[in-house]
């Protein structure tokens, strides 16, 4: 594991931005696509509004969301939502989208259909970034969840599954732990002292399942770059 620590959100943004955008240029080049899979909430925005300008071969990227909550991609509580306005803007326009949220009423009876639209992305995912909440959580993989140790399951052979937070709204539909470690790197971008502090507890001992930032943390099959800023 790689930690950065930099001085301010404004210089973590536009060194991850150029991180992510040659990571996938050179994965095109190589390859002719590549996949980005991108974390929700607050902290993402600046990155999106930067790394939407980056200048790449956006047309052969797909990118999709690491988890989702169901709800229809006009709320603005949807991951969808927040990626369609803040990232493919501009030169990333020209990438192709795929959203977890499908017409299923629930995301227990949807999980079939995603797992469908899943297995035709490029994988291994060339980049996948996560954030994490300041219980611990990371994607959908909520501490106290009844699905927790099904989905990170490295065993279960499934990419996406549904999941109910024991503590947070809505129904989620996340990549599975098998999943997120199919990529060929993870960026963990976390701001503020608090989750400075979450992460810091989650180096030490205890079980996965209390703090499950420590799934990623803890593996050794994907490589994992901490980007942290006050």
């Amino acid at each position: 594991m790689v930690e950065l620590f930099f001085q301010d959100t404004a210089t973590l943004v536009a060194d991850l931005a150029d991180r992510i955008g040659r990571s996938l240029q050179e994965h095109i080049d190589a390859h002719g696509r590549a996949s980005l899979v991108v974390s929700g909430g607050s902290t993402p925005k600046p990155l999106f509004i930067t790394l939407c300008g980056v200048d790449i071969s956006w047309r052969d990227v797909v990118i999709t969301p690491v988890d989702e909550r169901w709800v229809a991609p006009s709320s603005p509580d949807s991951n969808e939502q927040l990626i369609c306005r803040y990232l493919l803007q501009g030169r990333a326009a020209a990438a192709t989208f795929v959203g977890l949220k499908n017409f299923f009423p629930t995301a227990a009876q949807g999980e079939g259909e995603c797992e469908l639209k899943l297995r035709k992305l490029p994988r291994p995912f060339t980049v996948l970034v996560l954030g994490m909440g300041n219980d611990g959580h990371t994607a959908s993989l909520f501490p106290g969840s009844p699905r927790l140790a099904a989905a990170t399951d490295m065993d279960s052979g499934k990419i996406c599954m549904a999941l109910t937070p024991a503590d947070a709204p809505y129904e989620r539909m996340t990549l599975t732990l098998p999943a997120i470690l199919d990529s060929r790197e993870i960026f963990l971008h976390i701001t503020g002292e608090q989750k400075k502090a979450v992460l810091q507890k989650a180096r030490e001992a205890g079980p996965a399942e209390d703090l499950p930032i420590r799934f990623i943390l803890r593996q050794q099959v994907c490589p994992v770059t901490v980007c942290w800023a006050p």
